[in-house]
């Protein structure tokens, strides 16, 4: 049967930025237990200035964890300072409008609204074990948005107080970040059927659909998906991996002039504009057929706007309770529990009263070194031959396609994940356009 494709759609491009980075530094590279000796040393520093100035309590427990610092390195290029500023920028923001109480406190209808308009969790992953959501952009027509925002106007539905500045409609999407690193990086992060399971997730990898998207409709959610982006931005730094755009109309060129302002050189290039012929085999370069969904090429049965699909690879592993079966709508949180596992715990207001149910539990990995068995020492696993840095291990190959620096020496320290080399040669080349060269119309045969 043949999958349920638009017609037309830009060939598929690679944008390229000022911040372009190569392909010769792949994931994890440039994350926790993969930093060069540079990038060891600045995000000690970060934790250090942090501390010094009154942002960072090193605990335990501690108040930030390390792979939520470290997306501030990388956003910033490993510029300390800078990374600094964007932690305290962020910091100011998230008191001046109780982001904490927000997501404890939502109503879940309210939430379960702005669910339903944003990127979803397929409740799946990609081959490297990062969180897969999808977004069609046709919902958020202009009437919806008007709603969304007329309703949301002077309340956050939650007993948070805002600051007057971030409108109430978007710190309702925010519970949703909030969602992606409270709930949905730290369960990834514990599931080992992955490479590189000693890598904490701080990623998602995104399908954006804009097939049927008009360029009236483009320009109605201008204003509104401008101040989205640059907030999400500025305060959920590198959350965002490759970004794959479907369904791009003809006049998409001239739209994405204007589109790609709204991100940081960083994020954009990121992004990938599939042709509708290109669609499922480039998905399947980075995830598997079974978790991408049917209508674009895959055998996963998700629509958009239902709850994640959940994972038949999560047997024995998730131990729902209380009737669940699956993880449902509204604020999830991980919680220590007995016996090392990690317990779910669903907040919220429902009927105006307190949510707080437990989900499931699972056993608690990351972390957890095992031990090499030499008579009369105790030697972690992953224990680096230089005590607090860790040491790149080269490979030659890898299942999904990823290889390591042996090296670091006179290189570039973005450290930010570009696995171009999981494309065929043909659809490389198209990643290498450049964003200015104009979409052209595909057509494709059954």
């Amino acid at each position: 049967m043949a999958a349920n494709l638009e017609p037309t759609g830009a060939p598929a491009a690679r944008i390229t930025s000022t911040a372009s980075t190569i392909a010769d530094y792949a994931y994890p590279y440039g994350h926790l237990g993969h930093l060069t000796q540079k990038q060891e040393e600045a995000f000690l520093q970060l934790k250090k200035v942090l501390e010094e100035r009154g942002l960072y309590k090193p605990g335990p427990p501690a108040s930030h964890d390390d792979p939520s610092i470290l997306r501030y390195l990388r956003a910033r290029r490993w510029s300390v300072e800078d990374a600094y500023t964007q932690f305290k920028e962020t910091e100011d923001w998230r008191k001046a409008n109780d982001i904490d109480v927000l997501y404890d406190t939502i109503e879940l209808n309210a939430y379960d609204f702005s669910r339903r308009l944003y990127p979803q969790w397929t409740g799946r992953r990609d081959r490297r074990g990062i969180p897969l959501y999808v977004f069609e952009v046709k919902t958020l027509d202009s009437k919806t948005v008007h709603e969304y925002e007329k309703v949301g106007a002077s309340s956050t539905f939650s007993k948070a107080k805002s600051d007057g500045k971030t409108p109430s409609g978007l710190l309702r999407l925010f519970a949703l970040y909030e969602n992606l690193t409270r709930f949905n990086m730290p369960f990834c992060t514990q599931l080992l059927d992955r490479d590189f399971p000693e890598v904490p997730i701080t990623l998602s990898t995104n399908i954006v659909d804009i097939s049927g998207v008009g360029l009236k409709q483009f320009w109605n959610l201008k204003q509104h998906m401008q101040a989205a982006s640059q907030l999400a931005t500025a305060h959920y730094p590198e959350t965002l991996d490759r970004i794959f755009i479907i369904g791009a109309p003809a006049f998409f060129s001239t739209v994405w002039g204007w589109v790609k302002r709204w991100f940081d050189p960083i994020t954009v290039s990121k992004i990938f504009i599939l042709g509708s012929h290109e669609v499922k085999t480039v998905l399947e370069q980075y995830i598997e057929p079974r978790n991408i969904p049917k209508k674009y090429g895959g055998e996963l049965d998700y629509n958009f706007g239902e709850l994640g699909n959940p994972d038949p690879r999560w047997d024995g592993i998730v131990a729902f309770e209380n009737g669940y079966k699956t993880f449902p709508s509204g604020p999830l949180m991980w919680q220590d529990d007995t016996g090392g596992r990690l317990v779910c715990v669903a907040k919220g207001y429902k009927d105006g009263q307190p949510r707080h149910d437990r989900i499931c539990t699972i056993p608690k990995t990351y972390g957890v070194a095992p031990v090499l068995d030499i008579p009369g020492v105790d030697v972690p696993v992953d224990a680096p031959a230089d005590v607090g840095i860790p040491v790149p291990v080269a490979v030659s190959s890898i299942p999904n396609g990823t290889a390591h620096p042996q090296s670091a020496v006179g290189t570039h320290d973005d450290g930010v994940q570009t696995d171009d080399t999981l494309l065929s040669s043909d659809v490389n080349e198209k990643l290498k356009l450049q964003d200015d060269k104009p979409a052209t119309t595909q057509t494709t045969t059954a």
